[in-house]
């Protein structure tokens, strides 16, 4: 999980333990999504009270790879999305004031954040490719809709990719992440989704996960 991240869910975490009822929706999802193992799911729901399954499932999350926030974030969309809202209002603020690296081109102020990372600009004009929007579309949570609409694509075309994938969140994703590129063709590039992504409020560390 990103340094970001991490430190977001832990000055979250009050918030979090008293409000978050994990039992019923975010815990099997998690576990739908690969993020969480079986036996994690035992550990979380053998806990006695709910603040003690919020707090064992904040003190995994972090150690369950770069999918893990955008996961939670999506889960937390089911029935908390109040606190998904706070959390992402939490993120894009944290971006916006803590980097100066925001845009293509940019490098960080010297003495700045070591997590903050931009697309190289040999890179910007790149098109990318059906794995690289396949690895986006599985990292990318509930602010989906907000950077497809960023990026152009209409409300009625993201409700037939939903219509067309209902049980995949990922398949959903993924369909409107490659309408978007071949409507917009040579323009559809890296620069292009960049800007979408940080218009979303979706730390830039996702696009640097995307181009491993």
């Amino acid at each position: 999980m990103d340094p970001v991240h991490k430190d977001l869910l832990r000055k979250h975490t009050l918030d979090l333990c008293e409000d978050l009822l994990v039992s019923d929706i975010i815990v099997p999802f998690l576990y739908q999504e690969d993020i969480l193992t079986a036996a994690q799911v035992d550990e979380v729901q053998s806990q006695s009270t709910d603040r003690k399954r919020n707090l064992k499932l904040l003190d995994i999350l972090p150690n369950r790879g770069p999918r893990a926030f955008h996961c939670f974030i999506q889960a937390l969309d089911f029935e908390f999305s109040w606190l998904k809202d706070r959390l992402l209002l939490d993120l894009r603020a944290r971006t916006e004031t803590g980097s100066s690296c925001s845009r293509l081109n940019e490098t960080p102020a010297p003495g700045g954040h070591g997590d903050i990372w931009c697309l190289p600009s040999s890179l910007g004009e790149k098109i990318p490719s059906d794995q690289e929007l396949s690895r986006l579309a599985s990292l990318l949570g509930g602010e989906w809709e907000a950077v497809l609409m960023d990026l152009g694509v209409s409300a009625a075309a993201l409700y037939r990719c939903r219509a067309d994938h209902t049980l995949s969140h990922h398949g959903t994703t993924l369909a409107a992440l490659l309408l978007w590129r071949q409507s917009e063709g040579k323009n559809a590039t890296l620069h292009r989704l960049e800007r979408s992504l940080q218009a979303a409020g979706v730390h830039p560390s996702v696009l640097k996960d995307v181009l491993l």
